[in-house]
């Protein structure tokens, strides 16, 4: 989505505003939309001819409070605008799409395999896979970070989630095919052909990795998952299936385009990267910015299942609510200068990774990942300067992009610092 900031004084009116159309995210910033609605409606429902309609809440708090509140505000119906009709078929099966305690029977083994200390052990592996990923890039010559930066999940996560690497190439158009049916990037027909193939690919792959697993364990989180009891059933195959899905998705649909937008925002403020660049003590704070700044998450769907009031509107049983954690991300009450990249933001208690029983359990992998990121791009490149038209993500859920030429500028020590780092 586009990142500008709202001018001052201005204000969109509430009957322009549309949340769910994909498309629109291309081309229409939702950042003045989300300062119109923190100011003047925080808790509004939009109306949709033919389907449901949905409350959006987009201040930091109540979005805290949302996310917070398993109880009040389910996941089992769906967590993405898109299902909100009919809901998710996977609603009760996967982590992300339950609710405790269940969730918890999921997410207790699953996040052991993702923990600071087993991302830690594989660091250097990954540093080294970094530089080769940032190849193209040494000539000095004008390359899409989009496309590049759309393989820096599986670097991280392909071995513990137990994905060959054979088929790292192919995962990205997979997963991002399955969030963004309508993008021209990844649309092969209709939403339903495109969601169909993306889907028919995934499921091939992981229902053959099942069957591996189930006969000769690995360690590794297919494993896992098949050995796995909820409320002392194991979980069968097809529960197996879309957990690896879901998990695979979580990773590949997030981080690249946090990724992404961190160079864009380097190159459009050229004096953070200079900062950065002075200080590598601000290596992670440049990391929590830009997962601030990128939010790639746009927003999280809830189902309400009783009677609920926020900020004085009251709204029924059963009704759909979209949190944006995007707008949650600008909120002027909580962060000061919020249209500003700085990697020097402290405190930064962003909600990228969202909060409370449903906190991304791949957080640390993701943090690792960007934190070797910038600290080989600090190495490696003094400047970062865009060369070309940026094109954005068709998606109301996933702050994504599609192109993103830069020519980066080398520094003169580059070469030196590469050859003794054994890339």
């Amino acid at each position: 989505m586009l990142m500008q900031g709202p001018e001052p004084g201005a204000r969109t009116p509430l009957d322009e505003i549309d949340l769910f159309d994909p498309v629109r995210f291309r081309t229409v910033p939702p950042h003045p939309i989300w300062h119109t609605l923190r100011a003047e409606a925080p808790v509004w429902r939009q109306a949709r001819p033919g389907q449901p309609a949905f409350w959006n809440v987009t201040r930091y708090d109540d979005v805290v409070r949302i996310v917070k509140d398993t109880a009040r505000y389910s996941s089992t119906h769906g967590n993405v605008l898109d299902v909100a009709e009919h809901g998710d078929s996977a609603g009760g099966l996967t982590m992300p799409l339950m609710d405790p305690p269940d969730h918890g029977q999921v997410r207790g083994p699953a996040i052991r395999t993702m923990s600071t200390q087993v991302v830690r052990r594989r660091s250097e592996g990954v540093r080294r896979r970094i530089r080769r990923l940032l190849e193209p890039a040494l000539a000095g010559e004008t390359v899409d970070f989009a496309q590049i930066m759309l393989h820096l999940p599986m670097l991280a996560v392909g071995e513990i989630l137990g994905v060959p690497e054979e088929v790292w190439q192919d995962i990205p158009g997979w997963t991002m095919a399955g969030v963004a049916p309508q993008d021209p990037v990844y649309a092969q027909g209709s939403n339903e052909r495109t969601l169909r193939r993306a889907h028919y690919q995934l499921f091939a792959m992981f229902s053959k990795l099942i069957a591996e697993r189930r006969r000769a364990p690995k360690d590794d989180l297919i494993s896992l998952l098949t050995q796995l009891e909820v409320n002392g059933r194991k979980f069968d195959d097809q529960q197996v299936l879309l957990n690896c899905y879901s998990m695979v998705m979580g990773a590949n649909t997030t981080t690249p385009h946090v990724a992404g937008h961190l160079i864009l925002a380097l190159a459009e403020n050229p004096d953070a990267w200079r900062m950065v660049l002075a200080d590598p003590e601000l290596v992670s704070g440049c990391v929590e910015e830009a997962l601030r700044w990128a939010t790639p998450t746009n927003h999280v769907m809830r189902r309400t299942t009783t009677d609920v009031e926020i900020d004085g509107v009251r709204i029924g049983e059963g009704e759909i609510v979209a949190a944006w954690i995007g707008s949650a991300n600008r909120d002027e009450s909580v962060f000061e200068d919020p249209y500003r990249f700085r990697p020097d933001r402290k405190p930064n208690p962003h909600l990228a990774f969202s909060l409370g029983a449903h906190y991304c359990i791949g957080g640390p992998a993701a943090r690792s990942l960007l934190n070797v990121l910038v600290e080989e791009l600090a190495a490696t490149f003094s400047a970062f300067e865009i060369d070309g038209t940026v094109e954005h993500l068709a998606s109301n859920f996933i702050n994504g992009l599609t192109r993103l030429p830069i020519r980066p500028v080398l520094r003169h020590d580059a070469p030196v610092a590469l050859a003794a780092s054994g890339a």
